[in-house]
């Protein structure tokens, strides 16, 4: 089923009523829907409580590393999305709905074993076209990952256009703020 701003009010309803009904998570591009599927990986978890502490310790105290709901979404362009964490402003938690997304300043996403394009191909190209300054992608598969910044506008949309790889063990840079990697586990 294609996505985009026509589609979007059926997709968002069938996404709700997934989310409720079968077990993983659900989101909405500009393809149609993604599934992500729960598997029990503490690996996955353990990087993402990290990364939020990590980062909780580097940011001024008006932004906030964040996990979990509400989610990112653009209903103009027909995009819901949900990062694995957020830096995003206090300020930006108060009222009700989803996140704009254009207030973010970084997306932080852990590949997951079930689904590593979604990551490293679907949100590479939404999280631009969404407005997102940076975006980090940190892989447990290779114990690597890459930071992306400089949206700059390409005929086939948004796209950004530095790339910065780094490996767990390396101290890496996302935005403003530079955090570790060397307690993060690999998948087995």
């Amino acid at each position: 089923m294609p996505g985009g701003p026509r589609h979007y009010p059926a997709l968002r309803k069938v996404v709700n009523r997934l989310d409720y009904a079968i077990p993983g998570r659900f989101e909405i591009t500009k393809t149609g829907i993604v599934h992500d599927l729960p598997s029990p990986n503490r690996p996955h978890e353990l990087t993402v409580a990290r990364l939020r502490r990590h980062l909780g310790r580097a940011l001024p105290a008006n932004l906030l590393a964040h996990t979990g709901r509400p989610d990112v979404e653009n209903t103009h362009l027909g995009i819901l999305r949900r990062p694995d964490v957020m830096v995003i402003p206090w300020v930006d938690l108060e009222g009700e709905g989803a996140f704009d997304p254009r207030t973010l300043v970084a997306a932080i996403e852990v590949v997951s074993r079930s689904n590593p394009d979604n990551d490293w191909v679907g949100k590479l190209r939404d999280y631009p076209l969404l407005g997102i300054p940076t975006y980090a992608i940190f892989d447990p598969r290779t114990g690597s990952g890459a930071v992306f910044s400089d949206i700059h506008p390409t005929p086939g949309g948004p796209r950004y256009a530095t790339r910065k790889d780094f490996f767990y063990g390396e101290p890496v840079t996302i935005g403003a703020w530079t955090i570790s990697t060397e307690d993060l586990p690999a998948y087995p």
